[in-house]
């Protein structure tokens, strides 16, 4: 069993700790198991992500939620997988549409293979998601089609960019919700689900994994700026180099200070020259807009944190307040 927690939780309370640690290895093993083919190198390909390792928030989410029902509900392990195999679907999607050559320090599906392989995996993993959902009822298929549906509607939205007189920060935020904040809130959920929690429990942890996922995607890209290492599982300054307007950079777009105009013709476009990729990022580390960038996303760790105000007071409770002192601490 592994000993420490992903997230900063390890110093939980110990029952819940031990819960976790054991409810995680399970997950894992579950994984590997949901993904094996018939065929080798769909096997192969499938495990690409899953061995290159990963946070496993989501399920970590999943088993945290099912604490306030019936903690050792068989369903509970593998609501956490469809949550799982849902994500590193997407991360399939998305390194085949952002061409990215890494993926977690390794590299990526598309680049050790090619885009077909990456997409047809992805689409693979999406099927056995769907199929471990069918055994735990008609309302977590719902939930995870449903799901789905935000995930793509959110790629599409962030695809296609603000419509003409769109507040292109709330739009991005808007993308954010969708993307990343509907899988989140819909792995808080089915754990709550699967393990019959009530209805009430299930909306609650619901809101909060929405808002929290915000606040996790925000922290990513900050750390994206402000890492000196891949410590992000990218090269810092990623997002930069290949034109990818995060939070930051549409803060410092939207900017008049004369202070930052040469930041701001640096950030029109994608940064391929090195010299000039560092300028940006140093630039963007020091600026105004990185300490506004901080601020929302620390406004949306504290609305993630009031919602758990709807919870039981107890250990599941404490530690998805204390999810949203890491989320913030990590991007320091």
């Amino acid at each position: 069993m592994s000993d420490s927690l992903p997230f900063g939780l390890s110093d939980v309370d110990p029952d819940l700790a031990h819960n976790l640690r054991v409810g995680l290895d399970e997950v894992e093993l579950a994984l590997v198991a949901a993904v094996k083919s018939d065929y080798p190198f769909v096997t192969e390909t499938s495990q690409h992500l899953i061995n290159a390792g990963g946070k496993r928030f989501r399920p970590l989410l999943a088993l945290v939620a099912a604490q306030y029902g019936d903690a050792n509900a068989s369903g509970n392990v593998p609501g956490a997988v469809v949550a799982e195999l849902t994500h590193l679907a997407t991360l399939y999607h998305d390194d085949v549409m952002d061409e990215a050559p890494l993926r977690r320090g390794a590299p990526s599906a598309n680049a050790r293979w090619d885009n077909t392989v990456a997409i047809l995996t992805g689409d693979f993993l999406f099927a056995r998601a769907a199929d471990i959902a069918a055994d735990l009822g008609t309302d977590i298929v719902r939930l995870q089609a449903r799901t789905f549906e935000r995930l793509c509607t959110g790629q599409i939205r962030e695809t296609v960019g603000p419509a003409q007189g769109e507040d292109a920060i709330m739009h991005h935020l808007d993308v954010l919700s969708g993307k990343t904040g509907s899988l989140i809130a819909a792995a808080g959920r089915m754990g709550a689900m699967t393990s019959g929690a009530s209805p009430e429990v299930a909306s609650a942890i619901s809101a909060y994994g929405e808002k929290f996922g915000v606040a996790f995607q925000l922290s990513d890209d900050l750390l994206d700026i402000a890492s000196e290492s891949t410590e992000s599982g990218k090269t810092p300054g990623t997002d930069l180099r290949e034109g990818i307007r995060t939070l930051p950079v549409l803060i410092a777009l939207a900017g008049t200070d004369p202070a930052d105009t040469r930041l701001r013709e640096l950030l029109a476009g994608p940064i391929t020259d090195d010299g000039l990729h560092a300028e940006a990022l140093a630039l963007l580390r020091g600026s105004a807009a990185m300490v506004q960038a901080r601020e929302v996303l620390l406004q949306w760790a504290e609305q993630a944190r009031s919602e758990l105000k709807q919870l039981p007071d107890g250990p599941a409770t404490d530690a998805l307040s204390m999810m949203c002192d890491v989320v913030v601490d990590r991007s320091n």
